[in-house]
């Protein structure tokens, strides 16, 4: 890719000016909302090479047919003399990544790119992300350990709720008892069901609230301390603030459970809490780099896998704070 000369904002410099003449960078830069001159700026003036002091053999001509070597010389690559710079898209030098942005390997220290030239990206794929230097907890591992919490809900609810269920199904007894007489029967009759008990409605409200306060009580208390519920300790994963590897504290496992365990209270409308649930545990798997669900975002949590040996988390590559 050709650029026409002139000002350009420097690439390594937001702040400054530099003169691209086609080539290379040249000149001083100045700044970024100075009035540019017309043209290219002057030459700078060439250093006054110092004296090199006297030795015996100065002035002394050299011996006849040794040739006399020449010195270094520098030239960088796209200005004149020196070797082809990089083309578009690729990467100045043999290195891939590394170094300081703006300086990278064959062009100039300090000048970067040409105006107009993309930056280097990290070749490939990244590596994936290590909250604290842990590595993120599988969606196998996260899903597993939320299947044994909800076993322990279920059975408290089962000794807590169990009477209040009782006391539902026979509110319903009469309805059901009639449908299944018709299906025995294959009563083809379009009357309506006999209506269900005048308890039925209060009752279905009593468990859920029953049944969202008992997972608040297992839950919120365990992952305030340390992160972990019993399901969590199992499989050896752990939620832990984004920013710091530090307990949860009550008033953040508090917003990250409510945003998955309050829909409960909305199972009565038509399953629409299952429904809200669901889309929750599944987020996961649609979130890139910290596979973080809806109730992590909310929280600002990550769910790592803790290691099993203290090697494990020696490695702290692809570190995130």
């Amino acid at each position: 890719m050709s650029v026409a000369p002139g000002w350009y904002v420097d690439p390594a410099d937001p702040e400054t000016r530099r003169y691209w003449d086609g080539e290379g960078w040249i000149g001083a830069p100045i700044p970024v909302d100075a009035t540019p001159p017309e043209g290219p700026p002057p030459p700078e003036p060439e250093p006054t090479p110092e004296p090199e002091p006297a030795t015996p053999a100065a002035g002394a001509a050299a011996p006849t047919g040794t040739p006399t070597e020449p010195g270094p010389q520098t030239t960088w690559p796209g200005q004149p003399g020196g070797t082809p710079g990089p083309q578009p898209g690729q990467l100045g030098g043999t290195e891939q990544h590394g170094g300081h942005p703006g300086q990278q390997p064959g062009w100039p220290p300090g000048s970067g790119p040409p105006p107009g030239w993309p930056y280097p990206t990290w070749p490939g794929q990244p590596p994936p992300p290590r909250p604290h230097g842990l590595p993120l907890a599988s969606f196998g591992a996260r899903f597993g350990a939320r299947l044994i919490d909800f076993g322990i809900v279920f059975l408290l609810n089962v000794f807590v709720n169990g009477i209040f269920v009782y006391w539902l199904v026979q509110e319903y007894a009469t309805p059901l008892n009639e449908f299944w007489r018709r299906v025995e029967a294959q009563d083809r009759t379009t009357d309506p069901l006999p209506p269900a008990g005048d308890q039925a409605g209060s009752l279905v409200v009593v468990i859920l609230l029953l049944a969202t306060a008992l997972w608040l009580a297992y839950e919120v208390p365990a992952m305030a301390a340390n992160g972990q519920t019993f399901g969590k300790r199992l499989l050896r994963v752990k939620a832990v603030p984004v920013e710091a590897d530090a307990p949860l504290g009550f008033a953040r496992a508090l917003r990250r459970w409510n945003t998955l365990g309050l829909p409960t209270l909305l199972w009565y409308c038509c399953g629409l809490g299952l429904l809200l649930q669901l889309i929750d545990a599944l987020s996961p798997l649609f979130d890139h780099p910290l596979r973080q669900a809806l109730h992590d975002k909310r929280a600002q949590t990550v769910v790592v896998q803790l290691p099993r040996t203290p090697d494990d988390r020696a490695d702290t590559s692809g570190d995130t704070p």
